[in-house]
């Protein structure tokens, strides 16, 4: 009986010390996760709330005016018609205007600067009549736009106040997908709320923002969030929250943020002269398809297929031609065009950009001295003429007459009237109303000469096309099928 006892009451302990070192091993990922409590205390005093108001025309319903962009979007962009958000503000002085509705608009920023300083998005405050900042102690100033880039979606403003709390800059350079991280903001107008996720991703590259690296997370971020500070475990803010990817309106797991080191950089030339000063190298540039770049004497699909150059531009000077493809800039590789941008845009002008370029297939070394962005950048294209010719792509074209030269912004090429469905143009992407302008490295000045390089063009094999669309120049690879 007392040997029983004595290996029941063994089994029982390990049986014990079992269970206990497995609840152990559960606990331990637990007593590992982040306690923001300190952050929250320490950072949300200097984080702000932002509101402004904008006068509209009374014959459109706020919600009428107000269209969901794309996928991608900014979520500040939520409008709201008179008291959806509270009391409006009523309009300062500034002469007869004609009589409106004014629509209200809500979001973020943090304050980095005892004596006023504050940076949110361009979005936030575009357009702006009145904006107005709540502090975290509920004292509501008035704030004044110094300056925005909308190519970075950046603003500063600055509000009459001294002494104010602000927050600790980290380096955005240093994030690495995993980290944690925290939001602090005004989702639908509740103030200061705090939301917690990972860096999912960085260097994302969204639709029409090629100048901004931005950082992915899977943070909550909602309408109101935009503007607001982005921070690592340390309290550092690390990014501005600024778009979300969203088939609804609101958040879906995947949120955007302006990376630190690039907003500070605008803000600070915003508070020198109230605008940003970026390198411009004066080149229309676009991706290598895997056709392109068989069709260039490429392996893989690398580079930045130069489009068109500017007449009076720093590329033009340095000698670049379009039909180039830039494979690295300063000494870093450029993979895909959409990091040229970056890396011209961080230049300041009068610096020296240094290409590594593959011309006909032959590699080049290029140098070009930057300019300052130019301020107009508008192009258009206008009517097609009504005689059509045909070619064996399955494009029906025109004559480029001198009138068509001033209404479509080119001083060469044919007109594509019309596309076969099931011909070569339309494989390669070739739109009515394309004006092209080069075959397989041949000038097109006119029907004649189309014809003339679709003669010598080899079967079966990619070469590019270049074309004008709206006003703007564009490599395809067309493929002629075999006869």
């Amino acid at each position: 009986m007392d040997v029983v006892y004595r290996r029941m009451s063994t089994w029982l302990m390990a049986t014990v010390f079992l269970i206990a070192a497995h609840c152990a091993q559960a606990a331990a990922p637990l007593a590992q996760l982040p306690d923001f409590t300190g952050l929250v205390k320490s950072a949300a005093p200097a984080v702000v709330n932002i509101s402004t108001t904008r006068e509209v025309n009374t014959a459109f319903s706020p919600f009428e005016q107000q269209q969901l962009p794309d996928l991608f979007r900014h979520f500040f962009g939520d409008q709201f018609p008179p008291g959806a958000m509270g009391p409006q503000q009523p309009r300062s002085p500034g002469g007869p205007r004609p009589k409106g509705r004014e629509l209200s608009s809500l979001g973020s920023g943090f304050i980095i600067s005892k004596d006023g300083y504050i940076l949110t998005n361009a979005h936030v405050i575009d357009g702006a009549d009145t904006i107005k900042v709540r502090l975290n102690d509920r004292r509501e100033l008035t704030g004044k736009l110094i300056g925005e880039d909308k190519k970075t979606d950046v603003a500063l403003i600055k509000v009459d106040a001294t002494d104010l709390p602000t927050l600790d800059m980290g380096d955005s350079d240093s994030l690495e997908v995993g980290q944690w991280v925290v939001a602090i903001g005004s989702p639908f107008g509740f103030d200061h709320s705090v939301t917690s996720g990972i860096v999912s991703a960085i260097d994302r590259t969204l639709p029409d923002d090629t100048y901004v690296p931005f950082i992915q997370t899977d943070v909550a971020i909602n309408p109101g969030n935009s503007g607001g500070p982005l921070f690592n475990l340390n309290g550092q803010v690390i990014g501005i929250n600024s778009q979300i990817y969203t088939r609804s309106g609101g958040f879906m797991g995947l949120s955007f943020a302006i990376p630190i080191n690039v907003a500070m950089d605008i803000a600070d030339q915003l508070k020198k002269d109230g605008q940003v000063h970026r390198g411009w190298l004066g080149v229309v540039i676009q991706p290598v398809s895997r056709d392109l770049a068989r069709s260039f004497g490429l392996d893989q699909e690398t580079g930045a297929l130069v489009a068109d150059v500017a007449p009076t531009g720093p590329a033009r000077k340095a000698g670049l031609k379009a039909g180039d493809i830039i494979l690295e800039a300063n000494g870093e590789t450029v993979d895909s065009s959409d990091e040229l941008p970056r890396i011209v845009g961080h230049l300041t002008p009068g610096d020296t950009l240094s290409m590594k370029v593959l011309r006909n297939g032959q590699h080049t070394t290029l140098k070009a001295t930057v300019a300052d962005w130019p301020k107009d950048e508008s192009s258009s294209i206008g009517d097609s003429a009504d005689e059509q010719r045909h070619n064996s792509l399955g494009l029906q074209v025109t004559p480029l007459t001198d009138a068509l030269k001033g209404q479509l912004s080119v001083d060469r090429g044919v007109v594509v009237e019309s596309v076969d469905p099931d011909g070569a143009g339309a494989r390669a992407g070739i739109q009515p109303g394309d004006v092209i302008t080069s075959l397989n490295g041949k000038a097109v000045d006119d029907v004649a000469a189309l014809e003339k390089a679709v003669g010598h063009l080899p079967a079966e094999k990619p070469v590019p096309l270049r074309i004008s669309r709206d006003g703007q120049p564009l490599f395809v690879a067309i493929t002629l099928p075999k006869k």
